[in-house]
């Protein structure tokens, strides 16, 4: 025999049973969005948290890692000391160390053709960094040209100088534009000297012991007169 009764009361406990359930899930969800990104296990970008990432770091182990020197072998032949002395951390894994080789070595023929055009401008070459990688070049390769580098150490290039970087001195500016222009300031800004020049002509400064900061624009680079040079 059925009992009707019964199974409609059933029926009912179990949909109020569903419905409560329910419920308790919607409260909950609301609860959540409420709370927003605080919720979260992780960080947010603008939460104040400290990245995991290390920009400086990342970068610095994206870098590709060198050969060895042991492995520092040319696919024929072999190098003299200075060239190997040359490419010692400075050639990557995967590379041929006679390409990185041969980028030194043209570094040191620019050098050579600008020594005969005009020594200055071979000089501010260096200074301006037109020729990169001077330094590590003609310390191995091209010795020859040392005093190109020594000189170059005691310039400047286009830019603003302060402080510390300044060495009171006597220069003259090399190849300059006819837009050059220049300015040294002393304490508070105070205009100890400044000029231009609209013939490209070359222009000798003093920078005294009074500078504070020296500016110099389309004037390519300034190199130490007479002794000091």
């Amino acid at each position: 025999m059925r009992y009707p009764f019964l199974a409609g009361a059933a029926v009912i406990v179990m949909t109020a049973a569903l419905a409560a359930c329910g419920s308790s899930s919607d409260e909950k969800a609301e609860k959540t969005a409420a709370a927003g990104p605080a919720a979260s296990s992780g960080p947010e970008a603008g939460s104040g948290s400290p990245s995991t990432t290390d920009p400086q770091t990342s970068s610095a182990t994206s870098e590709p890692p060198k050969l060895p020197e042991t492995e520092l072998t040319p696919a024929t032949g072999s190098f003299t000391k200075k060239q190997k002395e040359y490419l010692v951390d400075r050639v990557p894994k995967g590379m041929d160390p006679a390409a990185v080789l041969q980028t030194g070595q043209e570094t040191c023929d620019r050098l050579t053709y600008l020594v005969k055009v005009d020594r200055d401008t071979a000089v501010g070459a260096i200074v301006t960094g037109e020729i990169a990688d001077a330094k590590p070049a003609v310390a191995h390769l091209c010795v020859q040209h040392q005093d190109l580098v020594e000189r170059a150490a005691g310039g400047y290039a286009d830019g603003t100088y302060e402080g510390r970087q300044l060495r009171p001195g006597r220069y003259r500016d090399v190849t300059p534009a006819k837009t050059c222009s220049w300015q040294i300031a002393g304490a508070n800004g105070k205009d100890l000297a400044s000029g231009s020049s609209d013939d490209g002509k070359r222009t000798a400064i003093t920078i005294p012991a009074a500078a504070r900061s020296f500016t110099s624009t389309g004037c390519y680079a300034w190199l130490l007169e007479g002794d000091n040079g």
